[in-house]
């Protein structure tokens, strides 16, 4: 009957383990890090799941690739607010070759060769001169009707904009990481498992074996077939056990693109719910979190403030702009050509100018405008619904985030209770069956009840916590609580 215990295990143990399988979370790609953290050995980095979390965002080009586009729109308006002040100052320069002078009569004054008609410019070879001609303009607008000040608050909001798109892109690479790092707690947790089977099939051969040598007749060579086809099954499922354990410690490793041969491993070997108590205001409060700090509710409001601002930026072609302008120009040859001293009389060729005084733009096509101002309305529009669809998206979300996450308190809690009972059903069976008056089918229902519970436990373990990520991802609170320390961790305290 001993035998008889110890074979019924392994089959149950094989099938339970054989349902209990981890799916690896795919991971992004970009270029690899380069500080591991927690190093206890050159080629091994254990991790807690804040620390993973960390470093995911601190190595991560998608994250990276979203911090550029918002460095472009900081310095698209750091451009747009340097527009205000001097939005035209130039300086322009050019050389070329200027004519000579013919038929200058000996004796003319310089300044009255302008007087004779019979001077005219020289353009053979020989005559030509060096010439070079330095201009600088300045223009300040005084009045715009809302065009630079549109376009300032334009680009301001699109610095908003990029920011929570960074936020989204964290959240995102945060609960992925999270997502791997309990596939990997979940395949140990398994491969454990899988240990005690490759025992318990080991003494079951020893045992089959020994009660065939000693002519008992409670086994026969059918049990020893049938122990040997379950050895294979064990290790047709232990080599599916391993293949998953490697694709979960690979993805976490590319998650965090520690380099290859690295080894990663998480700072525990067990996997334990996570310490999150649901707020008593539950699914209101949650709600509420979301549309506070979901980045996609904030990137909606900031892109309808920089739509209303280029708005008013359309409408300003309806006024003149006006605005103050100076330049000042220098002409010049080498050798210097004459140059009549004369208000009404000047050589292009030499001479100082300047022009300075008050300028008005005004475009009269109000066809045109019209229609600008319209395109900037129709795209405001637009906005405006991204917005609605956003708020209404994010509730959804958060609903769904907080009823899984309830489903998956209540698996946890009905799992633990259960490995409980199967735990006092076989030790029950056990003493019963001890003393000599147990049956053997109950025994080994419970022995089933036992196994299949443990392995259901971590497997809603897993879950649960996934679940407690999911739903701060989705109220937008996540890297928050990474930030500041308060993302509740029970593994931060090994290793």
């Amino acid at each position: 009957m001993a035998f008889r215990r110890t074979f019924f295990s392994v089959l149950i143990l094989c099938g339970m383990i054989a349902g209990a399988q981890a799916q690896p979370t795919s991971v992004g790609t970009g270029s690899p890090g380069t500080t591991s953290v927690g190093i206890t050995s050159p080629d091994t980095v254990r991790l807690t799941l804040t620390q993973a979390i960390e470093k995911s965002l601190d190595v991560s080009p998608e994250v990276d690739q979203r911090r550029a586009q918002r460095r472009f729109a900081s310095a698209r308006s750091d451009q747009a607010r340097a527009s205000r002040y001097l939005t035209d100052l130039s300086f322009n320069a050019a050389s070329s070759f200027a004519p000579g002078l013919d038929n200058v009569p000996d004796g003319t004054p310089d300044d009255e060769l302008y007087l004779n008609p019979n001077v005219t410019n020289d353009w053979s070879l020989g005559a030509l001169r060096p010439f070079g001609r330095a201009e600088i303009v300045a223009r300040q607008p005084i009045f715009t009707f809302g065009e630079l000040s549109g376009n300032i608050e334009a680009a301001r909001h699109g610095v908003a904009v990029e920011e929570a798109r960074v936020e989204q892109k964290a959240l995102e690479v945060a609960a992925r990481t999270g997502e791997v790092y309990y596939n990997l707690l979940l395949t140990q947790a398994l491969d454990r498992l899988a240990d005690r089977t490759g025992e318990v099939i080991d003494r079951a051969k020893k045992e089959i074996n020994r009660l065939l040598d000693e002519g008992d007749d409670s086994v026969d060579q059918a049990d020893l077939f049938q122990t040997r086809l379950t050895e294979e099954e064990y290790k047709r499922r232990l080599v599916q056990i391993d293949q998953n354990m490697a694709t979960a410690r690979s993805a976490l490793r590319r998650q965090l693109f520690l380099p290859d041969g690295t080894t990663v491993a998480a700072a525990t070997d067990e996997l334990q719910p996570l310490d999150f108590s649901i707020h008593p205001d539950s699914l209101a409060h949650y709600v509420e979190l979301g549309l506070q700090n979901r980045p996609e509710v904030d990137q909606a409001a900031a892109g309808v403030e920089a739509r209303e601002a280029l708005v008013d930026v359309a409408r300003s072609d309806y006024y003149p702009k006006i605005a103050f302008q100076a330049s000042l120009s220098q002409s010049g040859t080498l050798p210097p050509r004459p140059n009549p001293d004369n208000a009404f009389v000047g050589d292009s060729f030499m001479g100082t100018g300047t022009r300075t005084g008050l300028g008005i733009q005004f475009d009269l096509n109000f066809g045109q405008t019209e229609a600008r101002v319209e395109q900037a309305q129709a795209e405001l529009n637009e906005v405006q619904h991204q917005q609605t669809a956003a708020q209404q998206l994010v509730q959804f979300e958060v609903e769904e985030a907080y009823r899984n996450l309830l489903v998956a308190k209540a698996a946890v809690e009905s799992r633990d209770r259960a490995t409980t009972i199967s735990g006092e059903w076989l030790r029950t069976e056990q003493i019963d069956f001890d003393l000599g008056f147990g049956d053997t089918e109950n025994l080994v229902k419970a022995v089933r009840a036992s196994l299949e519970a443990e392995a259901r436990y971590v497997e809603a373990v897993k879950q649960y916590n996934v679940a407690v990520l999911k739903l701060l991802r989705a109220t937008g609170t996540l890297t928050d609580r990474i930030e500041n320390g308060t993302l509740v961790d029970t593994t931060s305290g090994a290793g």
